[in-house]
């Protein structure tokens, strides 16, 4: 049950970011840090992915678990449980479908795509990192081939 006002809500809800989010932060610093050097919220791609390594035509997305439906089944219950169940249902229906569409979209066009769930980041860092490096090691293993094959 929900035990803050509709005021305090409407307050919470608008200091939720839809870029430049604590997590998204926290990889991209770990990145650089590497010395990855990508692009943020590339509007020429389909969802504006959050992370884009262009070198490597790798794209990140970091979806927190509650807007981006993770653990569906067992969340799902747990909202129709709530307040305004009918909209949160909705919402993240369709924010789940869009996450499916966009990764069709970027995978058609060539691109990796990678996501991670905000927890990941945020107690896995280092393994996102692994993740991140193997996929660029992939793609540089890919690009190779291809040479020699031409």
């Amino acid at each position: 049950m929900d035990n803050l006002t509709k005021e305090q809500r409407r307050k919470n809800m608008q200091n939720i970011r839809a870029k430049d989010t604590g997590i998204e932060l926290k990889l991209r610093k770990a990145l650089w840090h590497k010395g990855y050097r990508y692009r943020k919220n590339d509007k020429s791609l389909p969802g504006k992915p959050d992370i884009v390594l262009t070198k490597y035509k790798i794209v990140i997305f970091c979806d927190s678990e509650f807007f981006h439906g993770k653990d569906w089944e067992i969340l799902k219950p747990r909202i129709e449980k709530g307040t305004n169940s009918g909209y949160w249902l909705k919402k993240i229906s369709n924010n789940r479908k869009r996450d499916d569409e966009v990764n069709k979209q970027l995978l058609f066009r060539g691109w990796t795509v990678i996501r991670f769930w905000g927890k990941e980041i945020q107690k896995n860092l280092d393994e996102c990192i692994k993740v991140v490096e193997e996929a660029i090691f992939d793609t540089i293993i890919g690009e190779d081939i291809n040479e020699d094959i031409e």
